[in-house]
């Protein structure tokens, strides 16, 4: 999905090593009318070559004689907006569409590959000095609606009174089998193992409460199709409510799926719902289901439940 492409062309950008110094501050000494941040994205992107290799190292040590090309197009993202997929954006949020496979904010193993990167490129094509703020975030295998903050402010004031602020927050599902209770709610407390794995304590009180209510939309014999609704927003929280009840959200191995039917985790984030914390403007953003998700419904013999 997220696919990088090189493209042979000249470099916006040459210069030639003149005595010893480290790149960064070669690049700071050549770049003087952009922001140490903006260098330093260059190098990340793999966007700085030495003598013709990329270098992402900031403190490379560069030698007299060594040539320097600030290449933009080297390793550019493949239609990187429609990566993005901005729903909606104005002076204090931006709201995407996030696509599975895509993490929310960095992690040990990725630093690079996040909306919380891509978004942070997109809102410094304007400037360099912008910045983006994390308010909430999904799994990397979770698609849906992402709210990232532009300004210190909007993000204190989300963060701060995220409970009472959101509204809604909707999410659709495909899980394994039948089940008997076609709506209801699940509460559990939720606890976490050295391993980062989330499970639902046996004693009442022991971890975060998590709350989540669902209802059954379609079915057939094989899995069924849930509008989930939170209450509280808990790490994994609807998948380990759905292996708790039995019916695991297909392709999630980690908490025990049998089955992949979609070649990704059956969930989706279709709407959020919140009021804005200045203007008191009750605000929604919601996304169609994914195709994928409704076409295992569309065969023969699925039994179609939403109004019952």
């Amino acid at each position: 999905m997220f696919e990088r492409h090189e493209i042979v062309s000249k470099p916006d950008l040459e210069f030639v090593v003149s005595e010893p110094c480290r790149l960064l501050d070669f690049l700071l000494l050549k770049l003087s009318n952009k922001s140490r941040n903006h260098v330093k994205s260059l190098l990340t992107h793999g966007e700085v070559l030495v003598n013709g290799a990329v270098i992402t190292q900031y403190d490379t040590v560069l030698h007299k004689g060594q040539k320097i090309q600030i290449h933009r197009s080297v390793t550019e993202w493949k239609k990187p907006k429609s990566v993005l997929d901005i729903l909606y954006e104005d002076n204090d949020i931006i709201v995407i569409n996030k696509p599975a496979g895509l993490l929310s904010i960095a992690s040990d193993q990725e630093k690079e590959l996040t909306a919380y990167h891509l978004l942070t490129d997109y809102v410094r094509m304007n400037d360099p000095r912008n910045r983006i703020f994390a308010v909430h975030r999904l799994d990397r295998d979770t698609s849906g609606v992402l709210m990232v903050a532009k300004n210190e402010r909007m993000k204190l004031a989300l963060q701060d009174n995220w409970a009472d602020l959101v509204s809604e927050r909707g999410y659709v599902a495909v899980v394994e089998g039948q089940l008997k209770e076609k709506s209801g709610r699940i509460q559990s407390w939720l606890k976490e193992t050295k391993t980062f794995l989330v499970y639902s304590s046996p004693r009442v009180g022991d971890g975060l409460e998590a709350i989540t209510d669902y209802q059954v939309l379609n079915e057939t014999a094989e899995y069924s199709l849930l509008n989930i609704n939170l209450e509280t927003g808990r790490k994994n929280q609807i998948r380990v409510h759905m292996k708790d009840i039995g019916h695991n959200v297909v392709g999630d191995k980690k908490y025990g799926a049998k089955t992949n039917p979609l070649k990704r985790l059956g969930l989706h984030a279709y709407k959020l719902e919140f009021k804005h914390p200045f203007s008191d403007k009750v605000m929604c953003f919601e996304t169609q289901f994914p195709k994928s998700f409704t076409s295992l419904f569309v065969k023969s013999g699925s039994n179609n439940i939403q109004n019952g």
